[in-house]
């Protein structure tokens, strides 16, 4: 049995497509949303594929629970298999014929921790571009007066009431108070960031893998616990560039007749992962530079091409530390060096 869960409103259905072990059509049938856990809390334990989108997980864990098989696919691998106009029957078809591909790759099922901390993180990530526009805005309608800040949101915080309370200046008292307005809405902003902060730090101290991975140089709590709630498990994937190359960080490819073309980084799977991994690798180049330790491999790329290319190389090698720590359940060791590379 294959099956399908569509993340759409309640009063649309639910389509099921069955095959038997030989490929033979068993099923093919509409459920409402209440008639889905019914009807396989009724099924023999079977195999059920679904697309990883809105409330995959939840529906994952709840036929789990039922003594189901179930397997995420990402929608994009799911589509070539679609063979004709794209509706429920046909989509809950492809579905049923990419979960028994041998390589098919699927999604790693999430616990209710680890939806709850990337809940963490989405809601901090729209506070921070919230605050980050209404900075923006802060100093832009002062600039319109010939008040022009420096750069970095702290300097808003600082010179901006000075600005308003300066009674020599030319700006009329309606503008002063929409000023005060929009540096209170800031202030709510940055005290959200804050409180989401302190959760996100509360959760990591209490994980001894996310305080495992904080160890390695740029890596802090907030790309720890994002890295222990998105991957789940180091397990499902065989090496360090298998995970590098799930996060978007090795070349893309267009070789052909045996000449190998190797363009810019591949930008897939989980965006908001991949630039925090390349924040850390940023920190980390400028922490040794600031040590006046400019030496080793980075440093030589920094200054052969340039610093983003020796900040998404370094970020490619952070997130294979990131996996043989987890897989091997090993602490990070500065000195460490591979047995290859030693013999």
């Amino acid at each position: 049995m294959r099956g399908r869960r569509r993340s759409n409103a309640s009063l649309l259905p639910d389509q099921v497509h069955g095959i038997s072990e030989n490929g033979k059509i068993v099923l093919r049938r509409q459920l409402k949303r209440h008639q889905v856990a019914i009807f396989f809390a009724n099924l023999a334990p079977a195999l059920v594929g679904m697309e990883a989108c809105g409330s995959a997980h939840y529906w994952a864990r709840k036929l789990q629970g039922m003594g189901h098989t179930v397997r995420l696919m990402a929608p994009q691998f799911v589509k070539p298999y679609v063979k004709t106009n794209k509706h429920d029957a046909a989509d809950a078809e492809a579905i049923c014929e990419a979960v028994t591909r041998p390589n098919m790759r699927f999604v790693p099922i999430k616990n209710v921790e680890q939806q709850a901390m990337l809940a963490l993180h989405r809601a901090r990530q729209r506070f921070v571009s919230a605050r980050t526009a209404q900075a923006n805005q802060i100093r832009g309608l002062l600039s319109e007066y010939g008040f022009v800040l420096p750069q970095g949101i702290a300097c808003i915080a600082e010179k901006v009431p000075d600005i308003i309370e300066d009674g020599s200046n030319e700006l009329p008292g309606t503008f002063r108070q929409l000023i005060q307005r929009l540096m209170a809405h800031l202030k709510a902003l940055h005290q959200q960031v804050s409180e989401i902060d302190a959760e996100i730090r509360a959760w990591h101290r209490q994980s001894d893998l996310s305080c495992k991975l904080e160890k390695i140089p740029g890596v802090g709590p907030v790309t720890a616990t994002a890295l222990v709630a998105t991957i789940g498990d180091a397990k499902h994937f065989k090496n360090g560039r298998e995970l590098a190359a799930w996060l978007g960080l090795v070349p893309r490819q267009h070789s052909s007749g045996g000449k190998q073309n190797l363009l810019g980084i591949s930008k897939r799977g989980d965006s908001y992962l991949r630039t925090l991994l390349i924040h850390c690798a940023r920190s980390a180049i400028f922490a040794s530079r600031r040590k006046g330790m400019e030496q080793g491999w980075v440093h030589d790329v920094a200054r052969r091409r340039n610093s983003n290319i020796a900040a998404v190389a370094l970020a490619n090698k952070i997130a294979r530390t990131v996996w043989a720590l987890w897989r091997h359940d090993r602490q990070y060791r500065p000195d460490y060096t591979p047995a290859a590379a030693a013999a």
